[in-house]
C-alpha cells in the first residue's frame, strides 16, 4: 500500500485542529505549515475537461501535494477553444498540458515551449469496432473499410500512419469525417470510430456490451505507432529563471499521480474526480479509473511522468511524413528529462 505523503496532510491537519484547543488550555504551542499561507501563485492548464484522464491532477490540488512545496495551484480546464501553449506563450498560465504533436507545431513555428514531464505513457487513441462485423487481425485487414477519423487532428494522422504501415493507399479504405455524435458508428456508417479508451471507449464499450454487442479496439501501438500524448509543459523562461519552482511544481504532480495510480483509496480518488464530472456514474469512473492507471504506468518499469525519447523522435517523424510540419524541429533539444527519475 502507497499512500504520499500529501495524501495524509488533510488528515493531519484536522487532528491538530481538534488538539489545539487542548494544547492552548496547557500551555503547549504548535508549529505547522499552515497550507493557508501566503505560497506561490501557479496557474496550471489542463489540454481538455477535468475528468479521469486528469485524475492525477485532481488528487495532487486535492491533497496538498503541491502546498507541501510551498505552491498554491489553480486548476484550469481545457477545450478546443483553449490552449495551454498559447496561455503559456501570453502569460496566462505557468504550467500546462498538451500532445505531442501540439507541442512539436509550436516548436516549428518558434514557440519556447519545453516538455518536463510525459503523464501517458500510452497513447489513450484507438479504434472500436464491431467483432461480428468485421475481423482485424492485421493491418491490411483495413482495406475496404470505413474509418472515422477527425481531419486534421492527431487521429487522422496516426490512422494515415498506419495505412502507410499496410501497403494500402487511400484509394483502398474509406476516411469518415467524424464529430461528437456516435450515431454513424451505432448504424454501421463506419466500420471504426476513434475513441480515448479511458475515457470514451468504457462509456460506449459497457453500453454496447450491456446491449449484447461484441467490440473490440484497434490499438496502433500494436503497429508499432508511439504519438506521444498527454505531457506536461512550461516556458523556456521559467525554467531558466526559476528552475527550482518547475522542480517543485513537478514534485508535487508527481505525488499526485502516483497517489492516483498506485494508492488504494479508489473510492476516495474517483470521488475526487466526481466533484469535476458528475455525467458519469461512479461504476463507469471506477472503470475509467483502472484504464487511465494502465496508461500512466502500463508495468512496473515504468516510472511516472518519465519522457519516452524514441516515442517522441517517432512523433517528429511521423508528423514530417504528413507534412504536419515543414522541416525537422529536433524535439529531443526541448526535452526536459532530469525532472523526472
Amino acid at each position: 500500500m502507497v499512500i504520499g505523503v500529501c495524501s495524509l496532510f488533510p488528515l493531519l491537519i484536522d487532528r491538530l485542529t481538534r488538539l489545539i484547543p487542548i494544547a492552548v488550555a496547557l500551555g503547549i504551542t504548535f508549529f505547522v505549515s499552515d497550507p493557508a499561507v501566503a505560497k506561490e501563485n501557479i496557474t496550471y492548464r489542463l489540454k481538455w475537461l477535468i475528468n479521469m484522464s486528469t485524475v492525477g491532477d485532481i488528487v495532487a490540488v486535492h491533497r496538498g501535494c503541491f502546498e507541501e512545496q510551498g505552491l498554491t495551484v489553480t486548476l484550469k480546464s481545457g477545450g478546443p477553444e483553449r490552449d495551454a501553449i498559447r496561455d503559456l506563450e501570453l502569460g496566462h498560465a505557468d504550467f500546462g498540458v498538451a500532445s505531442g504533436d501540439q507541442v512539436i507545431q509550436a516548436i516549428s513555428k518558434g514557440s519556447p515551449v519545453v516538455v518536463i514531464a510525459q503523464l501517458f505513457q500510452k497513447n489513450p487513441l484507438q479504434w472500436v469496432y464491431f467483432k461480428n462485423k468485421i475481423r482485424i487481425d492485421g493491418l491490411t485487414d483495413l482495406k475496404n473499410k470505413t474509418i472515422g477519423v477527425t481531419f486534421g487532428k492527431n487521429d487522422e494522422i496516426i490512422m494515415r500512419t498506419l495505412l502507410v504501415k499496410s501497403g494500402l493507399s487511400d484509394r483502398q479504405v474509406r476516411l469518415y469525417s467524424v464529430r461528437l455524435d456516435y450515431t454513424p458508428f451505432y448504424r454501421g456508417v463506419a466500420d471504426l470510430w476513434p475513441v480515448y479508451i479511458n475515457t470514451q471507449g468504457v462509456e460506449i464499450g459497457h453500453r454496447l456490451t450491456a446491449s449484447g454487442a461484441s467490440i473490440a479496439f484497434l490499438d496502433p501501438e500494436s503497429y508499432g505507432v508511439f504519438f506521444v500524448a498527454n505531457s506536461v509543459v512550461t516556458s523556456k523562461r521559467l525554467l531558466e529563471e526559476h528552475p527550482e519552482r518547475v522542480q517543485r511544481f513537478i514534485k508535487g504532480l508527481i505525488k499526485g499521480w502516483t497517489t492516483a495510480v498506485e494508492g488504494t483509496d479508489s473510492d476516495r480518488i474517483v470521488e475526487d474526480v466526481r466533484q469535476y464530472d458528475r455525467d458519469t456514474s461512479r461504476d463507469l469512473l471506477f472503470a475509467q479509473l483502472d484504464q487511465t492507471r494502465a496508461l500512466v504506468k502500463p508495468d512496473e518499469s515504468f516510472s511516472i511522468g518519465r519522457i519516452n525519447v524514441p516515442a517522441w523522435e517517432q512523433t517528429e517523424t511521423i508528423m514530417l511524413a504528413n507534412q504536419q510540419i515543414d522541416r525537422p524541429v529536433n524535439v529531443g533539444a526541448h526535452l526536459r528529462i532530469e525532472f523526472v527519475e
